[in-house]
Parts: C-alpha cells; structure tokens; sequence
C-alpha cells in the first residue's frame, strides 16, 4: 500500500480561454471530456484526469499529451512504481466523493488526493492486472458499440420508412399531440408523503436511468396504501403508457411495461395516455427522439433559461401521422431489432459485472 503523494504527481489545470485555439493539435480535457484544443499542453500522455470540482467521480485515462483546465486535476504516475493504466482502475473503483467536505459543488482537493491509499504490487503484476481488466473493458466498448449500430439502423429505418420528420418529406397528416393521446403528469405528493420503503417513486434522473441502463433504482418511494389509493382512481401509467423527460434533458421517452410498478414527480415527468387509433406509442415514442422534433422543443425553450418541456408545449408539439399499417410495420422491424439487442445487453451486463469483480479483487 502506498500513499498517491509517494506514486503520482497531480498537475493543476489552467483557464482555456488563454490557449484555446481551434487548430490547435492538443486536447483540453474537463472531467467531462475535451472542451477544445490547444497549442501547448500541460499533462503528458497516460495521465488520468479527475474534476477538481463538478463531476469528481469520473476518471478518464488520456493517452496523448493534453491541457487540463482548472477545474480538473491530472494524476501524473511514477512509472518507475505505478503504472499510469493501473492507475487509472484503481480510480475507476475509488469513491472520490467521500473526500467532498463541500454542501454545494462536489470539490476535491490536492492535499486530500495525495492521503489516497493504493495497492501497489509490483510492476510485473501490475502489468497482469492491468491486461486482464484491458481483455473484460475491450470486450465491454465492443458491446456497446453493437448496441449503438443497432440505435443507427432503427434511426435509419424510422426515415425509410416515415421520411424526414423536420420537414415531413412524406407529407403525412399533422395533428397536435393533445389531439392524439392525454397529456399530463402526476398527483402532487408531497415531501411528508413520501416514505423509506414501499413503492418507488420516480425523480427525472431515476427516470433517464430506466431508459438507460433498464434499471431505476430509486431512493424514495411511496407508501403501499398510497399507491394503491392512486391506482384505484386511476392515476398510476399502466403498460403501453409513455413519460416524458420535462426537466433537464428534454423529450426522452419510456414505454412503460406490464411490469413496472412505480409512482412519478410531477412536472419533471410527463405522462401520455389514452391513444387514439391513429398513432402508436412505439411510433411515438421514436418519433419524439428524432431531430426535427428536438428542434420544435428548442424552439418553444427560446429565451428560457432553465430546459423545461411544460405541458402546454407539449401538447402542442406538431405530430406527423403515417398510416396504422406502416407504423405496424415499424412496430414489427423494432421488435426484431429489439430481440437482438436484449441478446446483447445481457452479454453486456455479464460483462460489467466481471470487470466489476475483478475491479474489487484487485482494489477493494
């Protein structure tokens, strides 16, 4: 076990707005990623970025030389002790925010990433660890690769079939959504009447992560009784249902399932019911990730300085309307296309979960 002090140097990030140059042949990376690009750099290659404030629990492992701005570190390995892609799992695996002291913005400090305790076996078996974790990681972006070409192809298929939506190349009939299905949301409930067990209770974030990842694992839920006390009157989503991202990032869709069992927040969430006969809510649901309806939902967000996708916006939304029987036939190639993608999220989560056991075999 060695402290980061005696392994790692931790290079301070620099404001961008002084060195950023669009030709510039460097990257300047932000926890979240490159944010430009530079003519100079500051870290040199194999160096792990991590937030300095913000996103403080997402390393990212650069392998050409870069400038890192001021609001993320750059965890510079002694490679004569600690390989820089080692070193890299092991922050993977790290709980960095149990070192935020901060109530608002997540922070980490330098003197408190130098008392960080790390394994440190030597070089040789660092180097085994590392390739067995690179085998499991390589097999993990393949996957999720698949999985991406798979999203293309629906896309793909969704304009062959239905033309181009922004400028509805098909011409198909227009109707406002409110003509086509209900648009609303939730009963209010209210912070005393919610609860630390009982049925879950759905926040916007909770909500992207099931369209995600296919889980929600919500920290706040409802009581039983008051759950079923909303059902019975019929204002719980049942299967086939569709609700909508209104807070943050906008008009993302989930179809919910027969399974589902969950309650929602109101106005972050909106909830699309009762169907006509001329729209799907598969269709729908695609339709309302495509560009040309992101455009109209920018368009209505115009001057707002908070991404809120109101219901009265929301009913508004111009829908095009194909035939039933192409969106019958849509409906049919997705569930083809879904088939082989729950073949490959299975793959893919057998897979995270043994880089996940190797990652607590190795750091703990």
């Amino acid at each position: 076990m060695a402290k980061f002090a005696e392994v790692l140097s931790i290079i301070n990030g620099r404001n961008q707005s002084k060195v950023e140059n669009p030709n510039g042949i460097y990257p300047i990376y932000g926890s979240g990623g490159i944010m430009g690009y530079a003519d100079s750099f500051l870290c040199k290659a194999n160096t792990v970025v991590i937030g300095r404030k913000g996103n403080i629990n997402k390393p990212i492992f650069v392998e050409s030389p870069f400038w890192n701005v001021d609001t993320a570190f750059g965890l510079e390995a002694n490679q004569n002790m600690l390989m820089p892609k080692y070193l890299y799992y092991f922050c993977e695996q790290y709980d960095f925010e149990k070192l935020n002291t901060t109530v608002t913005i997540p922070s980490l400090t330098k003197a408190n990433l130098l008392q960080i305790d790390i394994p440190l076996p030597p070089l040789i078996k660092q180097q085994e660890i590392v390739e067995k974790i690179d085998k499991v990681a390589a097999l993990i972006s393949l996957r999720k690769k698949q999985l991406q070409k798979l999203d293309d192809l629906v896309k793909s298929r969704f304009v062959e079939m239905f033309g181009d939506p922004e400028h509805n190349s098909k011409v198909w009939p227009i109707h406002p959504l409110e003509k086509l299905c209900t648009v609303g949301s939730s009963k209010r409930i209210y912070q005393n009447e919610q609860s630390t067990k009982g049925v879950p209770f759905w926040r916007v974030s909770d909500l992207v992560s099931k369209i995600d990842s296919g889980t929600a694992e919500s920290n706040l839920f409802i009581p039983e009784e008051k759950y079923i006390e909303l059902k019975d009157a019929g204002l719980v989503p049942i299967a086939g249902d569709i609700l909508v991202t209104s807070r943050g990032t906008l008009g993302r869709c989930y179809i919910v399932k027969k399974e589902d069992r969950f309650y929602f927040q109101d106005g972050m969430i909106s909830w699309l019911s009762h169907f006509s006969n001329d729209i799907t809510p598969l269709y729908l649901q695609y339709l309302l990730d495509m560009p040309g309806i992101k455009t109209q939902i920018d368009e209505m967000q115009a001057g707002s300085t908070v991404a809120y996708l109101a219901l009265a916006m929301l009913k508004k939304l111009k829908i095009m309307v194909p035939d039933r029987a192409t969106q019958g036939d849509f409906s049919k190639i997705i569930n083809h296309i879904d088939e082989s993608k729950q073949a490959l999220q299975t793959g893919l989560d057998k897979l995270l979960q043994m880089k996940q056991t190797l990652m607590q075999k190795y750091f703990g």
